[in-house]
């Protein structure tokens, strides 16, 4: 049996608002040391953070302060302690972060580090909203240009999907077919309109694509946006190639979620529900406006 000891982290924000994104980075690195360590101690094998997990969720506002939040990757300072604490423990991590490629330009992205801490690529975030009241991305995100690569590591087939790309199948099917047996979804969403797809739509995906999902959220109501925005419920959580979930976190508190998952269920369970074998991708032309 093919085991995998996964670790997702879900934390409240350290800080405000009011803060400079240095300040708050500071507070968030510090924060995460500790569940980073807990991570390593217990064998975790993949981890990852939520959605740009050095600042607060700051697209209620339209400030660009919050561009000096961005950084480089791999060459920027959160990528680089990441790959030192990966060769530490021998663990890879998925580290979203915020990303400058030039002044100006902006994307939000995953670096993805191997267990050797060795940098082995990113994702950028596909799907970029902008929903009134709260969610105005494309104010500071510009939409990913990288397709849906999947990261041959050290202990599995991994793929990305930040957030907002979660509502579009299509994907969660492209990673699937580029050979992703697990996928990660590091995400800031509150309660209200979508808290009820939470549970829905990721279970979906495994089941539909024969993968593991694990979904991160971070908790807590940060200020000053929390009248807009409403609360971060966490609820993070990993679900099986059956759609089941196996393992959850807490709704609102600071928390190192820690799950072993079988990743022969991914080749029992395609095996079973033959979708891919099914599929008529020849029909679907209409679908890309063909």
């Amino acid at each position: 049996m093919a085991k995998l000891k996964c670790g997702l982290i879900q934390m409240a924000l350290r800080g405000d608002g009011s803060m400079s994104p240095a300040e708050i980075y500071d507070r968030m690195i510090e924060a995460h040391r500790p569940f980073i360590d807990s991570a390593g101690q217990q064998g975790v094998q993949v981890l990852c953070f939520q959605e740009v997990f050095t600042q607060p969720y700051f697209c209620p506002s339209q400030d660009k302060k919050w561009y000096a939040a961005a950084e480089a990757i791999p060459d920027g300072p959160t990528t680089r302690l990441m790959q030192d604490y990966a060769k530490k423990y021998k663990m890879v991590i998925v580290v979203p972060i915020y990303e400058e490629t030039m002044p100006g330009v902006y994307y939000n992205t995953a670096a993805v580090i191997d267990a050797d801490g060795s940098y082995l690529g990113k994702y950028r975030k596909t799907h970029i909203p902008q929903v009134d009241p709260g969610f105005f991305e494309k104010f500071f995100f510009k939409p990913g240009d990288l397709g849906y690569p999947v990261f041959k590591t050290a202990y599995v087939k991994l793929g990305v999907y930040i957030c907002y790309d979660r509502h579009f199948p299509e994907g969660w099917r492209a990673l699937a077919l580029n050979g992703a047996e697990y996928i990660v979804n590091p995400s800031a969403t509150v309660a209200g309109l979508s808290k009820y797809l939470w549970e829905l739509e990721q279970p979906a995906s495994a089941a539909a694509n024969g993968v593991f999902i694990g979904a991160i959220n971070r908790i807590g109501r940060e200020e000053p946006w929390a009248t807009k925005m409403g609360e971060f419920y966490g609820s993070s959580y990993i679900v099986n190639p059956r759609g089941a979930i196996e393992a959850q976190a807490s709704y609102g508190d600071d928390e190192l979620l820690v799950h072993e998952i079988d990743l022969d269920m991914v080749r029992e369970v395609r095996d079973t529900w033959q979708f891919f074998r099914d599929r008529r991708p020849e029909t679907y032309g209409s679908l890309c406006g063909e």
